[in-house]
Parts: structure tokens; C-alpha cells; sequence
């Protein structure tokens, strides 16, 4: 929703169906798309997984295996030379050129995310200002209760937010199913992300390298990630 309202036609890929996404889906596997489609896309956005790196898998699930897709879709990204944005949760292995959270956009909710931002020409983004939290996020937690300003868009119980709290807190209005809200990034932050691409990125100060130059660049970029 966030690419939409800052002015990009949007299509989205899951493996599950999703009959609430409100714009054109394809159902099928991430990678099979990205290697069948993303050349002809302005900017490829993707969400691999985040249970490789998040705090809950090396904690309460340590012990399973998960995926990591990062890498490949990394490679896929600088094979067909398409801007990106990978986004996932702090102990992710992406470059963090872009961190987000709740408090900078309004938001009842503070949900750190980082970004890596890429295209094989460059693509300066502006890191909005971390502002101070106002205070904790409401819930249980090691058996201490805590009131705050900001929903737990996470889980079940302990004092976590219901769906509807979840959707105000996000800016959520498309769907009502609680994993798909709890999988979810506020708008705000692909909004942002957009408009900085239309401003700075493949409409802006991003230009197409000659072929030569775009190898050069190629190379450099897959130095960079190895």
C-alpha cells in the first residue's frame, strides 16, 4: 500500500494466497518470480523470511532451522541489475542502509525495521531522525506488566494488541487477519522508501550507466556482498 500512495503500480508475490491484498497478486514462489519478472519492474521490494535472524528463533524456537532467501535474492537482484529494497528485522544478514520505526511516522507501534537499499547505479536515501520512544510497549514480558503507547504487533496475549488495535496502529485497513498484520510494515515506511526512489532513485538522480560502466558497477557490487 505505502508504494501505491507514493505513485507506483504495484504487484505483489506470496506462496500463500492472500484474497484480502488489494492490488494485482501472483501466487507462487518469490524467487521463480523475481527470476521471471523482476527485470521489468522499476524497483523489486523484498521481505525474505525473518526467522533466520529475529530474537523470537534464538530464543524461544532456538534450536529450528529456517531458510535464509536473503542471498538469493540479492544475487537475483544484481543479476538483472533492478533497484532493490530488502527489508527484515535486526539480526538479518542485509546491509542496514535504512532503519524505520513507528515513533518517526506517528505510528501506535515502534517496529524496528532495517532496509537494504541497492541498484547497481546508486541510490542515495535520507535516514529520517531515530526519535525518542515515549515510552515502553504494552504487554507482559518476564512476568512484569507494562503500560506504553505502543501496540505488541506480535503473537497472542500477555497484553498484546487485538486486530483492531494492530490495524490503527499500522495503518492497516485491508485486512483483518491477525498473521498477516503481524507479518506486516506500516504503509508509512514503503511510502517513504517511495517517494525517496521517485525523488533520488530511478526517476531522480539515478541514471542508467552505459554497458561498459554497468559492469564495472556489477563487479563492484558483487565484491561488496560476498
Amino acid at each position: 500500500m505505502g508504494y501505491y500512495l507514493a505513485g507506483f503500480d504495484v504487484v505483489g508475490v506470496d506462496i500463500e494466497p492472500r484474497p484480502r491484498y488489494p492490488f494485482r497478486f501472483i501466487e507462487g514462489d518469490a524467487l521463480d518470480a523475481m527470476r521471471e519478472m523482476c527485470q521489468d519492474f522499476h524497483l523489486v521490494h523484498a521481505s525474505p523470511p525473518c526467522q533466520p535472524g529475529c530474537t523470537l528463533t534464538k530464543g524461544t524456537n532456538r534450536g529450528r532451522t529456517y531458510a535464509d532467501f536473503i542471498p538469493q535474492m540479492r544475487e537475483l537482484c544484481l543479476w538483472y541489475g533492478v533497484p532493490w529494497v530488502m527489508e527484515n528485522v535486526t539480526g538479518a544478514d542485509i546491509r542496514k542502509d535504512l532503519t524505520l520505526c513507528g515513533e518517526m511516522f506517528g505510528l501506535g507501534v515502534i517496529r524496528h525495521r532495517h532496509f537494504e537499499i541497492g541498484c547497481v547505479g546508486g541510490w542515495p536515501i535520507e535516514q529520517p531522525q531515530h526519535l525518542k520512544h515515549r515510552g515502553p510497549v504494552r504487554g507482559w514480558r518476564h512476568g512484569v506488566y507494562r503500560d506504553g503507547p505502543y501496540i505488541a504487533a506480535y503473537g497472542k496475549g500477555g497484553g498484546k494488541g487485538s486486530v483492531a488495535e494492530m490495524q490503527a496502529a499500522m495503518g492497516i485497513t485491508w485486512t483483518d487477519v491477525h498473521e498477516e498484520l503481524t507479518e506486516a510494515i506500516p504503509p508509512a515506511y514503503t511510502e517513504y522508501i517511495g517517494r525517496q526512489f521517485i525523488t533520488t532513485g530511478e526517476w531522480g538522480a539515478y541514471k542508467e550507466p552505459d554497458p561498459d560502466r554497468r559492469a564495472e558497477l556489477l563487479r563492484r557490487a558483487w565484491k561488496a556482498v560476498a
